[in-house]
């Protein structure tokens, strides 16, 4: 609505709500909950790149160890097979035999390190599987979270505020266009209407973003 003007005992009187401004207010709330929204978003984005980070950490730590256990075990039972050797040549039937059960012993231990290597391989796709369950829920949540902002956004009151006041003071203007002071009632009337309904719009719209935070992220 625009403005309308009289002139009074030498004086320049102005009624009426500058529409724009409304529209500037609303448009403000609404950019408000999006914004809200999109931060939320954001932050299922950030844990499924932290869930992706600690897979790698745990499978990089996991390939290490194993590449560490077999170095040790290998150059362990190196030094010990080229000990045993050594004194083989030069050793009596005692010591023919303590290399014989030190082979056996190497024999066990190259066991033993395929029977870890089995295990660590194990754990390396139990991870993996748990990882891509994590993934796959949390894309699932990703997608329900930005379905109810998108629907709390759309159920917002889009009708335009204090409509019968408008009405009103539109037909008061009309029917008194060289008498507008008798309008003034009406026009404090609606100023305060619009006060309330902006306050009630900031407040529905505060309440709807908690809403939307409150509810859980992560695995159900």
């Amino acid at each position: 609505m625009g403005s309308s003007e009289s002139s009074q005992g030498g004086r320049k009187v102005s009624f009426g709500l500058d529409e724009r401004e409304q529209v500037r207010v609303l448009h403000g709330i609404k950019n408000a909950i999006i914004l809200r929204s999109i931060s939320k978003l954001a932050g299922l984005v950030i844990v499924e790149f932290q869930i992706n980070t600690q897979y790698e950490q745990e499978q990089a730590l996991v390939q290490e160890e194993l590449l560490r256990l077999a170095k040790r075990e290998r150059e362990a039972a190196g030094e010990t097979l080229s000990t045993a050797l050594q004194r083989e040549r030069n050793s009596t039937n005692e010591e023919r035999k303590r290399a014989a059960q030190l082979a056996v012993e190497l024999q066990g231990r190259e066991a033993e390190l395929k029977r870890q290597e089995a295990f660590y391989k194990e754990q390396l796709a139990r991870i993996e599987r748990k990882n891509a369950e994590i993934y796959k829920l949390t894309s699932e949540q990703y997608q329900e979270a930005a379905t109810k902002a998108e629907e709390w956004i759309k159920r917002r009151n889009t009708d335009p505020v204090c409509a019968s006041l408008q009405s009103e003071i539109l037909k008061c203007y009309q029917e008194n266009q060289h008498e507008v002071l008798k309008c003034s009632e009406l026009a404090k009337e609606y100023q305060r209407c619009v006060s309330a309904a902006q306050k009630d719009e900031v407040e529905d719209a505060v309440l709807g973003v908690s809403n939307l935070e409150k509810e859980p992220v992560g695995l159900k």
